[in-house]
């Protein structure tokens, strides 16, 4: 059997509706990320994560971006998911370690947050349409 290198993570930066925080999280579960970060909100399990996720990935909260910053792992990298990225998911190698962070529906994430990708639609997606498409992308690239 191989052994896994690296590891990744997704965050979800002041997430609106508390539906799409279970569904993504149930897809959290399915992609085998290793960790899951929810920025400026407090986790509240809802229908959305039949699967129990909380039971198999430690899911962190943070009070605010800065509190997130402070605490990302040595050496993994922070790749925002939003509509101005300027690189395009279907084309972008993925690192060995890395949280991918998801911006709310309602607002962008903080510019101070580079590293954007975007995934290439006519409209902004879900909130936990746009995590799934980017684990099911990393899942590709780096199976487990």
């Amino acid at each position: 059997m191989e052994n896994k290198r690296g590891y990744y993570g997704i965050a979800f930066f002041e997430p609106k509706f508390e539906e799409n925080i279970g569904t993504i999280i149930r897809s959290a579960n399915c992609f085998y990320a290793d960790f899951i970060s929810i920025i400026g909100k407090k986790y509240k399990r809802t229908t959305g994560d039949t699967t129990l996720a909380e039971k198999h990935i430690p899911i962190y909260e943070y009070k605010n971006l800065d509190d997130f910053l402070e605490h990302i792992p040595i050496g993994c990298e922070i790749i925002g998911i939003e509509v101005d990225g300027k690189r395009n998911l279907k084309n972008f190698i993925h690192p060995e370690r890395a949280v991918y962070v998801i911006g709310s529906e309602n607002m962008s994430l903080p510019k101070s947050i580079k590293n954007r990708l975007k995934i290439d639609t006519k409209y902004c997606l879900n909130m936990a349409v746009a995590a799934s498409i980017v684990l099911f992308h990393r899942n590709i690239q780096i199976p487990n």
